[in-house]
């Protein structure tokens, strides 16, 4: 599987990454959701792991650019975040 992974935390990144490869996967990170997009517009995956809370540039930043660009139903993006989000958020993020 073909993975990309989006996260602003280097340690989680490098320990996702040996993990997914250690299982057989073919895993491309990057440390901010810019240059996520950016990636995801020259590259196609199977599945996007995607961090909600990152500084300047979040999660919902992508998805919202994703949305506008008509991308987001190409990719099956899996979100996580250490924060809480409130039930509006996980409503707009389920649709």
């Amino acid at each position: 599987m073909k993975i990309l992974l989006i996260d602003d935390n280097q340690q989680i990144t490098k320990m996702l990454t040996t993990f997914l490869r250690l299982k057989g996967h073919e895993c491309t990170a990057t440390n901010d959701g810019k240059s996520g997009i950016k990636i995801l517009k020259n590259e196609n995956f199977d599945a996007v792991l995607l961090d909600l809370a990152m500084p300047e540039f979040s999660g919902y930043d992508v998805i919202d650019v994703l949305e506008k660009e008509k991308e987001l139903e190409k990719n099956k993006i899996i979100v996580f975040t250490a924060s809480t989000i409130s039930e509006t958020e996980l409503d707009k993020l389920v649709k």
